[in-house]
């Protein structure tokens, strides 16, 4: 003899079955092991502003919007001090992955602590996510399938300043440089360009790193008659050499443009207005370009009291990019996660971008003029657009090897 169950009957069993189950997955989920997203930052040192523990919070930030659990189990955001040497940081990342479970690691400022975790990486086939080191080489020379680059390289940036502002009358350049392999690197990579576009660099002038007076090679810049400065620079230095330019005249007008490469807003917000006014600069990232980068940079502002940078921008979508991909491929697998994160799209705060096969990422790049007091409304609105690069310009073709 059957007994035949009511349909309503057969609704409150499946319920009751769903609500016996819930507890059950949600103690799966707190047993277990986390997935671990591993924030590897300078610190305390000269990179903290652009990256620190606003990278941790914008980690934590992109964990939260997922929901906070990847694959049945929690996910945990972690940070470590690279202090900016790459044996320190090599070694971190070793200890990450081979004892405390950590899946990926993202930030990673200085080109050679980026490329000493790049290559632990590497060898222990886990994910990597450079959101801050600039060269091209990571995607051109040593593309892996579990690695990514997030920032705008060295390539997108000088194509996105140096192509504009030659394709907007500034013909003649003449470049401050810092006596240093990037920095190098930096004004040969803006030269091509701007030597193809059309323009003439007509000399530099070397600084070497932690330099305080910038004198005599703005006096230099100067004579040359040039009608662009570029800052092959970074950091500190550039912050000294802006202001320095500034009292020399250079960032408002007088025939003459500032242009920097490596800018990031915090070094807008410590130098001012009055002195950086004028410069300009290109970026994938603004806090003030979408409605959706205008409401995630509310939310970090409520915490940091900052705008975030490009950087810490880029760490906030590489997670949440790197967390959709494992929920794409059912699997912790870096393997399988790197190639879900290429075939997944990226929302680059309301924008369309991807990942390449070689692990670029591609979006659209913006040259900016910074404002004069005048012209801006509030604290941190710092930015006025003045071209756009598409993605398909301002990045490197891919290296068919890295196919």
């Amino acid at each position: 003899m059957s007994l035949a169950v009511p349909a309503f009957g057969r609704r409150a069993l499946l319920g009751g079955a769903a609500l016996a189950a819930a507890p059950a997955m949600r103690l799966r989920a707190q047993t277990a092991a986390p997935v671990k997203i591993g924030v590897l930052t300078d610190a305390g040192g000269p990179y903290a502003d652009s990256g620190g523990v606003g990278s941790r919070l914008a980690a934590e930030m992109a964990v939260s919007d997922f929901g906070g659990v990847a694959l049945g189990a929690p996910v945990r955001v972690v940070m470590g001090d690279t202090q900016n040497k790459p044996d320190v940081a090599a070694a971190l990342a070793r200890t990450w992955f081979d004892s405390d479970g950590v899946d990926a690691v993202t930030d990673l400022p200085v080109t050679p602590v980026a490329l000493a975790v790049l290559q632990v990486a590497k060898e222990k086939t886990r994910t990597v996510m450079i959101t801050a080191s600039a060269i091209n080489e990571f995607t051109s020379k040593l593309c892996t399938p579990v690695s990514t680059h997030w920032a705008d390289d060295v390539h997108a940036m000088t194509t996105g300043t140096a192509r504009q502002v030659v394709a907007g009358g500034g013909k003649s350049w003449f470049f401050v440089t810092v006596d240093f392999t990037f920095g190098k690197a930096l004004e040969a990579a803006a030269t091509q360009v701007i030597e193809g576009a059309g323009g003439k660099v007509l000399g530099h002038a070397y600084f070497p790193i932690g330099n305080t007076d910038f004198s005599a090679q703005l006096v230099t810049a100067q004579s040359s008659g040039a009608q662009v400065i570029g800052l092959a620079a970074v950091g500190n230095d550039q912050v000294n050499a802006i202001k320095q330019a500034s009292e020399f005249g250079l960032t408002r007008g007088n025939g003459k443009t500032l242009a920097g490469f490596l800018v990031y807003i915090t070094d807008i917000h410590a130098l001012g207005l009055p002195m950086a006014q004028g410069l300009t600069l290109s970026s994938g990232f603004y806090w003030d370009q979408t409605e959706a980068s205008r409401a995630f940079a509310r939310r970090f502002f409520a915490e940091r009291k900052a705008m975030p940078t490009r950087n810490q921008a880029s760490v906030y979508l590489a997670t949440l990019h790197f967390l959709k991909a494992m929920a794409q491929a059912g699997t912790r697998d870096p393997l399988a996660v790197g190639k879900a994160m290429r075939a997944l799209p990226v929302d680059y705060f309301g924008r369309p971008a991807s990942v390449r096969a070689d692990g670029r990422v591609l979006y659209d790049v913006t040259l900016y003029r910074v404002k004069a007091p005048g012209e801006s409304r509030a604290p941190w609105d710092y930015y006025a657009p003045l071209a756009t690069l598409p993605a398909a310009e301002a990045f490197l073709p891919m290296n068919p090897a890295c196919a």
